[in-house]
């Protein structure tokens, strides 16, 4: 019994529509018409520019470290978090509050992590940023943090998190198949920050 409330606990607590209310609440724009069009961090950032993005980024990762932490405050066993942030996962990307649409789970998943195992998610983090710094694209920031997850967690001998670490895995890289065909097509959307926009913008000068 204590499972399946913690399980929807998560669900809720990941279908808080972050960017969504930002947009509504501070700038009276539906995200959903804007760039993308995604519920996410990096619509957030590239619509409404980097401090409603960076909160965006911060309370989504904490949906998911708060989800994934209510096995804790029931008095569960450590390795339940895993098992019930993914509920925090799939409400983030089937919001019950945005008639089952969301977000790509890339934070969200961050934030279980972080709940779990936080030095794997600093050391997640940095090689997010790094790529994201040289490529400008966070498709690919997230694609290849997410695959390093899934490598790394085998190493840890830990089949629980190597379980989880698969299944987020496939969640992120199917919500990402059209940013994946946009890579295939080199049309990838760049977001305003790293050497490769810089690049862009200097090209664009000439």
């Amino acid at each position: 019994m204590k499972l399946l409330i913690c399980a929807i606990l998560a669900y809720l607590i990941g279908s808080f529509p972050t960017a969504y209310i930002v947009g509504k609440v501070f700038f009276h724009k539906n995200i959903f018409n804007y760039g993308s069009g995604n519920v996410g961090t990096t619509n957030a950032y590239r619509v409404f520019g980097p401090y409603a993005g960076t909160g965006v980024l911060v309370v989504d990762i904490l949906k998911g470290t708060l989800g994934a932490l209510m096995p804790v405050f029931f008095g569960l066993d450590h390795h339940w978090i895993l098992f019930i942030g993914i509920f925090a996962v799939i409400g983030h990307v089937f919001s019950i509050f945005l008639k089952f649409r969301g977000g790509k789970a890339v934070a969200t998943s961050a934030g279980i992590l972080l709940a779990y195992n936080p030095l794997l998610f600093a050391i997640c983090f940095i090689c997010l940023a790094t790529i994201v710094y040289v490529t400008s694209m966070v498709s690919v920031a997230s694609l290849t943090t997410v695959l390093f997850f899934a490598i790394a967690s085998i190493f840890l001998h830990d089949w629980i998190l190597t379980t989880a670490a698969v299944i987020v895995t496939i969640i992120v890289y199917v919500r990402h198949i059209p940013n994946i065909k946009r890579l295939i097509k080199g049309k990838e959307n760049l977001v305003p920050i790293g050497l490769a926009y810089k690049r862009q913008q200097k090209n664009d000068q000439k």
